[in-house]
């Protein structure tokens, strides 16, 4: 049996998928989804790719897809624990034609820890985690001084995070973790241009939030 962290750093919500959700999963999933079996090979898995890339927290999908879409000789694995939006992000591939994309549906420790080789990744995106807003679940954050040892062992020489939150207390907690760690250098970026402007994030930014992007590199 797979052993989970004991602190979640997501919501176990509903698992209740739209007619669409479900059909595409049901399509697709085989084709596109990694069964969790051993060690993965990345180059086996992308031959025709020359960067490889994790994004923790696919949400819906439409963000990963669009990203996926615009660096074909990237190859992308998208890590997400409810099924409707594997399903919505499953629809999104079928659409788009997108082949450089893989799913995976599990704990993104679970994986990174049992499933993949240290120095496998180029880069991980993190994109509006939970920031788990109550004092009481500060600790359920994903972004903590283990996750960090965790992505700094599975990123090549010079590789990177980039996160993005909407949620400025968050942000300002994840610059004090990276500050108190010697693993990595960065901090605070302009929104790159190829980060699209997802429904998630509009909604977000037509509330009043405000969002930060961060990017931290790998020290070696």
């Amino acid at each position: 049996m797979i052993e989970r962290p004991d602190n979640r750093s997501y919501k176990l919500r509903g698992d209740r998928q739209t007619l669409a959700q479900e059909s595409a999963y049901k399509r697709s999933w085989k084709k596109f989804g990694i069964e969790l079996q051993g060690s993965i090979n990345l180059a086996a898995l992308f031959p025709d790719t020359t960067v490889q890339v994790m994004e923790i927290g696919t949400g819906m999908g439409e963000g990963t897809a669009l990203i996926a879409q615009q660096f074909p000789e990237t190859g992308f694995i998208g890590v997400e624990v409810h099924r409707p939006g594997i399903g919505a992000l499953l629809g999104y591939i079928e659409r788009f034609g997108i082949k450089n994309l893989r799913l995976m549906e599990e704990d993104a420790h679970v994986i990174l820890r049992d499933h993949f080789a240290d120095q496998s990744f180029d880069a991980f995106h993190l994109y509006f985690p939970d920031p788990w807003p109550k004092r009481r679940h500060h600790k359920r954050r994903i972004v903590e001084p283990e996750f960090l040892a965790l992505i700094h062992a599975k990123l090549k020489p010079a590789g990177y995070i980039h996160i993005a939150t909407d949620w400025v207390p968050y942000a300002e907690w994840i610059q004090e973790i990276f500050a108190m760690s010697t693993l990595f250098t960065g901090g605070v970026i302009e929104r790159p241009d190829w980060r699209p402007l997802t429904k998630f994030e509009g909604q977000g930014i037509r509330k009043g939030h405000t969002v930060t992007d961060l990017k931290y590199f790998k020290k070696l």
